[in-house]
């Protein structure tokens, strides 16, 4: 078994919600809404995918199905048989994958700026042989002008500046491992079988997965909810963070 970090903050009887996280990012990504969904009444989990933060680093390729599991063995680690997920891009398609072949895990859904096709594989495998071979210093002032927009970035160089840490501060393997395993996802087909109340948000400005990927979730999930929030980029719960936690508070709710 693989070795995950994960934290838990709330009272023990209160409903649990996994976060997802975006790649390359840690568990802090969701700093910004952990208060307001404990003083909601919710019990948060959060947790580093394997070679992120403090999580063990997995030599080779991974899948959805290896991340489905790990965030599996976190809520078991925590005593926890179901819970309501919350993941933002790569976080989303674990989620999705649980709701897929987990579903007794997953009382409820919120996809944020995610994708159940992303297309084409064979960019995300060059992506991560390109990490492999020089780090996560050769992606981060890529990613970092489509995770935030322009007049977000310019007016909050504190949070650039802590996101980007969090890009160098993830393994050169757990990070490519993740590319493979969006490299190889196939959820979309599937989606019309998940069962639980989901709701998806989107960024309008959101360049990494735009609002038409989120509409082609919507539609697939019966009886799905989309939210766009405007402005906004990839990255949303941070520059968005209380229109963010409200939607989650809303939908769980």
């Amino acid at each position: 078994m693989t070795r995950i970090f994960s934290t838990i903050e709330g009272l023990p009887d209160d409903p649990a919600v996994l976060l997802h996280s975006s790649l390359g990012c840690t568990h802090r990504m969701w700093d910004p809404q952990l208060n307001g969904l404990v003083k909601a009444g919710f019990r948060v989990i959060r947790y580093d995918y394997r070679g992120h933060g403090d999580s063990a680093a997995v030599e080779g390729s991974c899948t959805l199905a290896d991340l489905g599991r790990d965030a599996l063995d976190v809520l078991d680690s925590h005593g926890v048989t179901a819970a309501a997920h919350v993941g933002l891009s790569l976080g989303g398609m674990v989620a999705m994958w649980l709701a897929e072949h987990a579903a007794d895990s997953v009382t409820h859904l919120v996809l944020c700026c995610t994708s159940a096709s992303l297309g084409p594989s064979a960019a995300w495998r060059e992506r991560g042989e390109l990490v492999r071979a020089e780090g996560t210093a050769a992606v981060a002032d890529v990613l970092l002008p489509r995770w935030l927009t322009a007049d977000y970035s310019a007016a909050h160089p504190n949070e650039v500046a802590w996101l980007r840490e969090q890009i160098l501060s993830t393994s050169a393997t757990g990070y490519a491992g993740c590319c493979d395993a969006i490299a190889t996802m196939a959820l979309a087909d599937e989606l019309g079988s998940i069962g639980a109340p989901t709701l998806v948000v989107a960024g309008a400005q959101d360049p990494a997965t735009p609002v038409d990927h989120a509409e082609l979730i919507a539609v697939r999930i019966p009886g799905a909810v989309l939210e766009v929030v405007d402005p906004g980029a990839h990255i949303l719960n941070v520059e968005r963070a209380d229109t963010v936690t409200a939607l989650i508070e809303g939908h769980l709710a």
